[in-house]
């Protein structure tokens, strides 16, 4: 059922025009996911492969970005009946596998020495704290994108310009009650990812 494991590492060459994945609920993605449906899978791809793969090139160089996208994914498809919904969005999960992946990459290639006039130089720098900050920025960049146009420009109004409620009413023309809801509807959208990127064990 898990695909023959062999055939996720295909999906970098997944092409999405001519085999596209299902439209789903979110509810339906997360439990064809959990339950092993495989067009689940491959709608969970399509939705989160070009987050996981921009922090892979980010962290990783290009050279080695495809590779540890398809590991990340693969370890997520494997651990899939750990993740509970009540703890925090499946994407926000799959960013915690990623950043402890990424993390078990970056130490690997501290322990590969490389070779300058012949002579092995070992880069010992931690780099755990840089990659995880890294993961949260852009998880939540994508949270962000996928909320509602104006609830998102209220969200970044009160905390990238740091406005106060009633003065992104006055800016946006909305009513104050608008303003709040807006602002804790994707504001809990924001948890959720958060929720689950903490929630997410080491693979």
């Amino acid at each position: 059922m898990v695909m023959a494991l062999r055939d996720v590492a295909s999906f970098a060459g997944y092409s999405r025009e001519v085999n596209p994945a299902p439209q789903l609920t979110d509810e339906d993605l997360v439990a064809g996911f959990v339950d092993g449906n495989e067009l689940a899978l491959k709608a969970f791809y399509d939705q989160n492969s070009r987050l996981v793969h921009s922090f892979c090139r980010r962290t990783l160089g290009a050279d080695r970005a495809a590779d540890v996208t398809q590991e990340i994914f693969l370890a997520a498809w494997k651990s899939r009946t750990r993740y509970c919904s009540d703890h925090g969005s499946l994407t926000g999960w799959l960013m915690g596998i990623a950043r402890f992946k990424v993390v078990d990459a970056v130490r690997a290639s501290t322990r590969q020495p490389a070779i300058t006039d012949g002579e092995p130089v070992v880069d010992l720098t931690d780099n755990t704290g840089e990659v995880d900050d890294l993961a949260l920025r852009m998880l939540l960049a994508e949270a962000l994108q996928q909320i509602p146009e104006r609830s998102r420009q209220m969200v970044e109004l009160a905390f990238y310009q740091d406005l106060t409620h009633g003065q992104i009413a006055e800016v946006t023309n909305q009513p104050l009650g608008t303003v709040k809801s807006d602002i804790r509807r994707g504001l809990d959208r924001l948890r959720r990812h958060l929720e689950g990127f903490d929630g997410a064990q080491q693979p």
